[in-house]
């Protein structure tokens, strides 16, 4: 039997992970950072019906040559990086290999931090809740290196949110000490983030800027109603 697709689109499964939120609704102290470009379209719908500021938080996967949906590590705003040595082990990558991905991806995240940020300063995240979201979760390398990069910034809470997520990965965070993870459904067996989406295409940077300029005007809003 075929698995069937939970949710139509992103937006659809921003509005979803918002019923798993609720306490964090109206609340000065909370941000949300989206993960580009997927994780943007879904926190959003989050940031919107919870009433909070919006911002994203650039995150490079570092992709295995010819596998490169298969993280072997990412990298972060703030010079964070993860690799996973178990993988780069197995497939006995040469460190050559390794720094000449991290360097092409590190040139790919400055390119998306000024495009997306268009001269708006990132949001302060020391004493912060920060939710930080992503349109799911796989091996979970991206989001340990926003995580690793955002601690550096001392939040006061972090919380992990992702509609869709591998059951495996969802446990490995909701067990580290500091971080709060909310993943909305995980089903069995997972095989990939994108399984679980009827459209799973790709967002573009312009839909991107679009929408992190529309969160920006509610953003406004928000703060003049504080």
């Amino acid at each position: 039997m075929m698995n069937q697709p939970i949710f139509r689109n992103r937006v659809e499964a921003g509005r979803v992970l918002v019923s798993k939120l609720g306490r964090y609704a109206n609340r000065p102290d909370v941000v949300v950072l989206a993960l580009p470009r997927g994780g943007v379209p879904v926190a959003f719908e989050v940031a919107k019906a919870l009433g909070t500021s919006l911002d994203v938080f650039i995150v490079r996967k570092l992709g295995v040559p010819g596998q490169e949906e298969l993280a072997f590590g990412a990298i972060a705003s703030g010079g964070a990086r993860v690799l996973n040595e178990n993988l780069i082990r197995a497939l006995h990558l040469p460190e050559t290999m390794i720094e000449k991905i991290s360097e092409r991806e590190q040139r790919e995240l400055e390119r998306r931090e000024q495009l997306y940020r268009g001269g708006r300063r990132a949001q302060i995240l020391k004493d912060k809740t920060v939710i930080v979201v992503d349109d799911g979760l796989a091996t979970g390398a991206t989001m340990r290196a926003a995580i690793k990069a955002i601690r550096k910034q001392s939040p006061m809470e972090l919380v992990v949110a992702v509609p869709v997520g591998s059951r495996q990965t969802c446990n490995e965070f909701k067990h580290e000490a500091d971080v709060w993870c909310i993943c909305g459904t995980t089903p069995e067996p997972f095989y990939g983030v994108g399984m679980w989406y009827e459209d799973f295409s790709q967002t573009t940077d312009k839909e991107v800027i679009n929408l992190l300029s529309e969160a920006e005007s509610f953003g406004k809003q928000i703060g003049q109603a504080a």
